[in-house]
């Protein structure tokens, strides 16, 4: 006999997908000319997107349903889960040699800084698999779409291979979607041209659940890589309800980046079992010494390249 969570899960992927076909249905009745609209579905809403031929986002709206469905990914080694941050604003060039130093030394996903690091990093990471991040429209995310389009390109041309950049958060808050839509479109347009990885930075912590879900399909309606908790500068950062909320909205296909707080392998495993595909952290180093300063079980492997999600 069928496990009854197994039918439930089942009967919501069903619902959900049933859900995404109407949309679709009724945006190829009523498209405008020329235009190009994405659907998406999750924890009892939808959101719509709509681009024109120039990939523009011309509207975006958010309707409530009935629909919720979760998939967490397979584990991977820690280490290439891992970006090794330092966002501080008294960094010192030695203090971000060191980050490079142990990026290399463990094999971490990235070094993720300030845009004003990222060119030394890429020359101390030059001939390594360990990319260079680094943060946009940050830690605010208020700085116009533009500014934010260009401040990606500036940083991708000086060596960054992945860009986490600060979700417009008074603008989703005053539901503003479009504004919002176009603040992500505009940097990943410009970041996957240069062939940059986007992370978007929603700061959950100033969110309700229905403006992360609302976010989060705005997010893959735009095209990003990855959503990602918290800015770590803020009145919280990750947790594990809002790492498996992220998870369920996005599915399989996105990353999800848990940051903000998380110190300890044991912070590292909760939020990789809620669903999290990468993490966020300046203590890089300590989780990878394991539980209660063990082995850690996953052993560091070089950092992979490409989509590492």
């Amino acid at each position: 006999m069928a496990d009854v969570k197994e039918v439930q899960q089942l009967v919501e992927a069903i619902t959900r997908e049933v859900l995404v076909a109407m949309a679709e249905q009724r945006q190829k009745s009523s498209n405008l000319e020329g235009q190009q609209c994405r659907f998406g579905c999750a924890e009892g809403l939808c959101v719509k997107t709509c681009f024109d031929r120039a990939g523009k986002v011309v509207s975006a709206g958010a309707e409530r349903l009935s629909s919720t469905v979760g998939v967490i990914p397979q584990d991977q080694a820690l280490a290439v889960m891992i970006d090794h941050t330092m966002l501080k604003p008294d960094a010192t060039p030695d203090q971000i040699a060191q980050l490079c130093f142990e990026a290399r030394k463990y094999g971490f996903a990235s070094v993720c800084v300030n845009p004003a690091w990222v060119e030394l990093c890429a020359q101390l990471l030059s001939g390594s698999p360990v990319k260079v991040c680094t943060v946009i429209g940050f830690p605010l995310g208020a700085s116009a779409p533009e500014v934010k389009a260009f401040e990606a390109q500036n940083a991708i041309e000086h060596g960054a291979g992945e860009i986490d950049m600060v979700i417009n958060i008074g603008a989703l808050k005053a539901r503003d979607l479009e504004l919002v839509a176009q603040d992500i479109r505009g940097v990943v347009t410009t970041s996957h041209a240069r062939g940059a990885l986007v992370k978007v930075i929603l700061e959950a912590a100033l969110l309700t659940d229905e403006e992360k879900t609302i976010a989060c399909l705005l997010c893959k309606e735009a095209g990003a890589d990855f959503v990602k908790t918290s800015t770590g500068f803020a009145s919280g950062g990750a947790t594990v309800h809002d790492v498996a909320l992220m998870r369920r909205v996005v599915g399989p296909e996105m990353g999800v980046k848990a940051a903000g707080g998380v110190r300890t392998y044991e912070d590292a495993e909760s939020m990789i079992k809620a669903g999290a595909t990468r993490i966020g952290a300046s203590a890089g180093v300590k989780i990878l010494q394991g539980p209660a300063g063990g082995t850690a079980p996953l052993s560091p492997t070089p950092a992979a390249a490409g989509k590492s999600y």
